[in-house]
């Protein structure tokens, strides 16, 4: 490990090779603090031309590297050393913090190219500047990266609106495991030449290659209209109210779900102050760019429920933070497990019934939101320790058994890795084991992720 220790200094400086335990610690501890490994050391490359002499000095000495980017991950996919695997003889954690390109926004196609490195909230300033908006945002858009949110395939918020990370991407930089470097940034649309390895990218969760850069969509900017919070009784109604609303508004950007159980924690946590002058067991969040006549059918229609809407920005905010401040809200009750997970709309509710039942036999309660409008439940599980993964398994297996998926946008990671089976075939695993072992024979990149050692 000297030796290539010696090699990644000499790829990025001193400063950018860590070794310290105690520096070292910050890349192998999710935000979460659910999942801890171990790494011998973090080098954080400037440039594309560092990662792959980075990746070829790892080769050689045999070390796997763990691609991290702003290490909001829930499911340990950029954490070494969990599970047992990627611990010898010492993982290397590349950080693609430091890739910070940011190319001025084309207003004539409505692209731009960004680091990896670079976050979410910084490309949507970025965009806004230029009178354009990128499609993907979230909670955690200021820790979030481009490259971690391309590994992912990222939803977000407004997914029901743009579609996920994939739908933005046009190209990308991207470092291979034996250091070659491919290339597509020149955002052309009508490119018919063969496989679409940018495609083939999003989702593998570093699995196949590093990305270091990325030409992505940008969408014109639409003036913000109105938010809408409305009291639900329970999750099935809060299904008919968002095909209400989208049926009369087309411009729809956000449909968010939550409960009471979790609206109380957030404002036990935070200090809000109720939101509707009733208390309702579930709510509905509408965020919409409308026109007047649109917002007044809005309007109309949430005056049938109980709802606040808020039409300037400061109100909007108000109504947005019970939904983003359950994250935070959460974690200050202790170390959650977070299980994402995606039903068809149809099957939300008889697997939210079930959900309690299977989450009060493993003795521990559950604080549920998520993108309704796309069936994306994020059950956060209190109460089983960190290591113990049982209420995962029989929370994933009903999901599955209601014709969803165990990851809706979060990954499989190394900790739903054993479950993949549940929503993917025989077949399609084995396909998916030939298109890595084609990409990375020899198992250089984040060992563990995605399948199962």
């Amino acid at each position: 490990m000297d030796a290539l220790l010696a090699e990644l200094t000499g790829i990025a400086g001193a400063e950018h090779v860590l070794t310290d335990p105690d520096l070292v610690a910050g890349y192998a501890t999710d935000w979460t603090r659910r999942f801890r490994g171990a790494a011998r050391a973090v080098i954080r490359p400037g440039e594309a031309g560092q990662v792959a002499r980075a990746l070829l000095a790892c080769a050689r000495h045999g070390a796997a590297v763990v691609p991290q980017g702003g290490n909001t991950g829930l499911v340990g996919g950029g954490i070494p050393g969990i599970l047992g695997v990627a611990t010898a003889p010492g993982a290397v954690v590349l950080s693609t913090r430091r890739l910070r390109r940011l190319d001025p926004v084309e207003t004539l196609t409505g692209q731009v190219t960004a680091g990896a490195g670079i976050t979410i909230a910084e490309l949507r300033v970025h965009a806004a500047r230029a009178g354009r908006q990128y499609g993907v945002d979230l909670a955690s858009r200021d820790s979030a990266t481009v490259g971690g949110t391309i590994a992912t395939n990222a939803g977000g918020i407004q997914l029901i609106r743009y579609g996920p990370t994939r739908a933005q991407l046009l190209g990308v930089e991207a470092v291979l495991a034996d250091g070659s470097v491919i290339s597509r940034l020149g955002g052309i649309q009508a490119d018919n030449t063969g496989y679409d390895l940018s495609q083939l990218l999003v989702g593998s969760e570093g699995t196949l290659g590093i990305v270091t850069a990325a030409r992505l969509r940008l969408w014109p900017a639409e003036p913000p209209s109105l938010t809408v919070l409305a009291g639900v009784p329970d999750i099935s109604a809060a299904v008919a109210l968002q095909a209400e609303i989208r049926a009369l508004v087309p411009g729809v950007r956000a449909v968010e779900y939550f409960e009471a159980a979790g609206l109380a924690l957030v404002r036990a946590r935070t200090g809000l102050s109720a939101p509707l002058s009733t208390g309702y067991p579930a709510y509905l969040l509408v965020d919409a760019a409308a026109r007047d006549d649109e917002a007044e059918r809005i309007v109309v229609l949430a005056a049938l429920e109980q709802a606040a809407v808020a039409l300037d920005a400061q109100a909007r905010a108000r109504l947005w933070a019970y939904r983003e401040r359950h994250t935070e809200s959460i974690s200050a009750e202790g170390i959650p497990h977070k299980l994402d997970v995606a039903l068809p709309l149809s099957g939300l509710a008889a697997f939210r019934t079930e959900l309690d039942q299977v989450v009060a036999a493993a003795d521990a309660r559950a604080i549920v939101f998520g993108h309704i409008g796309a069936g994306n439940l994020h059950v956060n599980v209190l109460g089983p320790g960190p290591g113990d993964d049982r209420v995962d398994g029989a929370v994933l297996r009903l999901a599955a058994a209601h014709g969803g998926t165990i990851s809706a946008e979060h990954g499989i990671g190394r900790a739903k890795a054993a479950l993949l089976h549940l929503t993917r075939s025989a077949a399609e695993i084995a396909a998916m084991r030939a298109v890595k072992s084609a990409f990375d024979p020899d198992g250089l990149l984040n060992p563990g992720v995605l399948f199962a050692p």
